[in-house]
C-alpha cells in the first residue's frame, strides 16, 4: 500500500519562481467528482493526469489530512487523453513548478484556466509529525481544507470561489 505523507500551503509572492528549476506542464480530471467522495459513495478519488510527456492513473483515499492512501500507474499518454474525455466536472490545467528548499522538494502548482490565480505549494514528508522548515512564500496553511484538493477544483474552480471562500484573497 502507497501512503503520501504531504502538506499545502498558499503561495505569497513571486518569491519562489527564481528558486524553480523545473516546470512540468499538467492536464489532469477525475472519473469521480467531490459529491461522490463527500456522500462516502466512492472512498477515493480517481484521477487522470498527463505530465510533461507521460501519463499516469492514480487513485487517493478520500481521507482529509496529512497522510493518504495513494496508487499511481503510468498509463500511455493516448489512453489519458481518451480518458481525460471521460472526466467529469472541468480538467485541471496547472504548471508545476519543483523548488528546492532546506533538502526537501517543494512542488508549486500554479493554476491556469477556471482555477487562474490560486497558486500552491505541496512537499511531500517521510511522516506526518517530521519537522518543516518553510520557505518565506509558503503563507496559511491549507492541508486539512478540501475545497483546495484538486479534485475539488475541478467541479468548484478557484475563479468561481466567493470572497469568504477565497479568505485571505488565496495568494
Amino acid at each position: 500500500m502507497g501512503i503520501e505523507i504531504e502538506r499545502k500551503f498558499l503561495v505569497t509572492g513571486d518569491g519562489w519562481r527564481a528558486a524553480a528549476h523545473a516546470v512540468i506542464p499538467m492536464a489532469q480530471g477525475y472519473i469521480n467528482d467531490m459529491g461522490a467522495l463527500d456522500r462516502g459513495d466512492q472512498n477515493a478519488s480517481v484521477r487522470v493526469r498527463i505530465e510533461g510527456d507521460g501519463a499516469a492513473l492514480n487513485l487517493k483515499s478520500r481521507t482529509l489530512g496529512r497522510s493518504r492512501q495513494e496508487f499511481e500507474y503510468p498509463i500511455p499518454v493516448q489512453d489519458a487523453r481518451e480518458l481525460l474525455a471521460l472526466c467529469v466536472g472541468g480538467l485541471i490545467d496547472k504548471r508545476r513548478h519543483l523548488v528546492q528548499h532546506d533538502g526537501l522538494l517543494w512542488e508549486v502548482d500554479e493554476f491556469l484556466g477556471d482555477n487562474a490565480g490560486l497558486v500552491v505549494a505541496e512537499v511531500e514528508l517521510d511522516d506526518p509529525g517530521q519537522a518543516l522548515s518553510l520557505p518565506a512564500w509558503a503563507g496559511r496553511e491549507v492541508t486539512d481544507q478540501a475545497r483546495y484538493y484538486n479534485v475539488a477544483l475541478a467541479s468548484h474552480p478557484y475563479t468561481r470561489w466567493s470572497p469568504e471562500e477565497k479568505g485571505d484573497g488565496g495568494a
